[in-house]
């Protein structure tokens, strides 16, 4: 069936939400000359692993960006077809899709979970007065006399499946479609600063990309429908690496051992963990 109305939000960022609880999406409120926009960005699965995977690149250069920043403000309809600013995860050469990585959404600390790395990009955003957000999704509204339940405004109206749509798992296929997945651009414009006494300062443009994929999904897909292909199956995601690793053990120091035995880890963060609780087990899952 593919997305009923796939397109392109073209906005400004005027406040946003962290995005929690059961199924959480990160909000943003976004506003073009005359109205009300909200984009619902996927921080979750409702699948297992839960984990999205997630590519964040800080200098995108791609030729559709041409086209995209002549575009007016407000939603763009956009055809599923190569060469019309549609996004196609597997066909459009984004990017490469061994370098996503699956990242939990509330992670305890600071810049280090994926709702964390999206804030950094919005917040940047909502500071910029001359920065857009363009995303890349299906249009839901406007809903007649229906309030935004997030920001309140009114009529309801934004962009959801902000992700990957191909390649679906269960009740998710009939979203399958080829040049129609989603996806977050930043665009800032270069800045002349000038500072008293001191000069000018330029600060260049830039552009930033968030793709983001469950990890149900697969990158071998039919090039008409966008289902995957029988391939698919035999393809594992990607783990997620803990931040805590055992690096070294010595289970048997020559002698009486009990109680010299040692176990050595690192701890790949920048914060401190508490491992109250934690213990060691062997194979057979008993601890010590």
């Amino acid at each position: 069936m593919a997305l009923k109305q796939y397109g392109v939000l073209k906005g400004k960022a005027i406040n946003k939400i962290i995005g929690q609880g059961a199924s959480p999406h990160y909000e943003v409120h976004l506003i073009d000359d005359t109205t009300d926009y909200r984009i619902a960005i996927n921080v979750k699965s409702n699948l297992s692993p839960s984990e999205l995977l997630y590519l964040i690149i800080d200098d995108f250069q791609h030729p559709i960006l041409e086209n995209l920043v002549s575009l007016d403000a407000g939603f763009t309809s956009l055809q599923s077809e190569p060469n019309k600013m549609a996004l196609d995860y597997i066909r459009g050469n984004l990017f490469d899709p061994k370098k996503m990585r699956p990242l939990p959404h509330n992670i305890p600390g600071p810049d280090n979970d994926l709702n964390e790395k999206i804030d950094a990009y919005v917040q940047r955003a909502i500071g910029d007065e001359h920065a857009s957000i363009y995303a890349f999704g299906e249009r839901w509204g406007p809903e007649d006399n229906i309030k935004d339940k997030y920001f309140g405004f009114k009529p309801g109206n934004g962009i959801h499946d902000i992700h990957m749509n191909q390649a679906n798992v269960g009740k998710y296929i009939n979203d399958d479609g080829v040049w129609q997945d989603g996806g977050l651009l930043f665009h800032f414009p270069s800045i002349e600063k000038v500072d008293a006494g001191i000069g000018t300062e330029v600060w260049p443009e830039q552009w930033v990309a968030v793709f983001l994929a469950f990890q149900s999904q697969c990158w071998h897909t039919d090039d008409r429908t966008g289902h995957r292909l029988p391939e698919c199956d035999e393809i594992k995601p990607p783990k997620i690496e803990s931040v805590i690793q055992i690096i070294a053990a010595l289970v048997n120091p020559e002698g009486d051992d009990p109680g010299i035995e040692t176990v050595t880890l690192i701890n790949r963060s920048p914060n401190i963990v508490d491992l109250s609780g934690w213990f060691i087990a062997d194979k057979n899952k008993t601890g010590r």
